[in-house]
């Protein structure tokens, strides 16, 4: 499944801390497979108790072995069965208990029951509003003025997509650096010219009426963002003459 770091530029302490990993090092591991995954998303994961990482004295994680294969498993299922967080515990916490799961079909919601229809397309993983806060440890005021700039925004259900997550955290973390909500309206909006670019790549397949070419539409797309998110970062990378580990 996924190799142990054994030392290295760039890999921690792994070795010397018993086979446990900093976070960093978990990162790097992943991305192999989850190109798009990111510090934050690892740690919403540990908030909503799919992993539990041992803590140094001075509070930082450490990562077993295991905690990477189950992380490994986390992303697979909501990558490849759009599974909520929920119901990728449940089944996970089955696996480790013996238990043999097949896991569930995720589809439109009738009468609080799940409805599988062929047609429908995946379904993203979802929060609600409250979970978004704790998340991503901000304030509902500090929520608010982000969604006044346009850079995060609830679905037509008035949940968010669990990558906003990822949104809120980043954001705050680039506050810490004095840049202010405002002053990045102009990467959402670089943000939604690449989608739709992406968009305009794959509209034919997803007005296909054949189910499986509207699958194929699904991942392309998701090939063609992971590639648009590099090229975009190392034109960042570039313009500023650095280079990020």
């Amino acid at each position: 499944m996924f190799q142990t770091p054994r030392g290295g530029a760039g890999h921690g302490t792994a070795a010397a801390d018993g086979g446990l990993m900093s976070i960093g090092t978990v990162l790097n591991v992943l991305r192999d497979e989850f190109p798009e995954v990111t510090i934050s998303k690892i740690r919403f994961l540990e908030s909503e108790g799919l992993i539990e990482p041992q803590r140094t004295p001075s509070g930082y994680r450490k990562f077993s072995v295991h905690d990477v294969e189950r992380l490994g498993h986390v992303l697979r299922m909501q990558r490849d069965h759009y599974l909520p967080l929920k119901v990728i515990r449940e089944h996970l916490d089955a696996m480790e208990r013996g238990e043999a799961l097949p896991l569930p079909a995720l589809g439109r919601q009738r009468d609080g029951e799940a409805v599988s229809d062929p047609s429908d397309g995946p379904t993203a993983a979802r929060i609600g509003r409250a979970e978004l806060l704790a998340a991503a440890g901000i304030e509902e005021r500090e929520l608010q003025e982000w969604e006044s700039y346009g850079l995060i925004a609830p679905l037509a259900e008035g949940v968010y997509d669990a990558e906003t997550v990822t949104v809120a955290s980043l954001v705050a973390e680039l506050g810490r650096f004095g840049i202010e909500p405002r002053h990045l309206r102009v990467m959402k909006a670089a943000a939604d010219r690449e989608a739709g670019l992406v968009d305009q790549v794959v509209a034919p397949l997803k007005r296909h009426r054949n189910p499986q070419t509207r699958a194929h539409a699904e991942a392309r797309a998701k090939e063609l963002a992971g590639l648009a998110v590099k090229l975009h970062a190392s034109l960042v990378q570039i313009a500023l003459g650095v280079r990020l580990p």
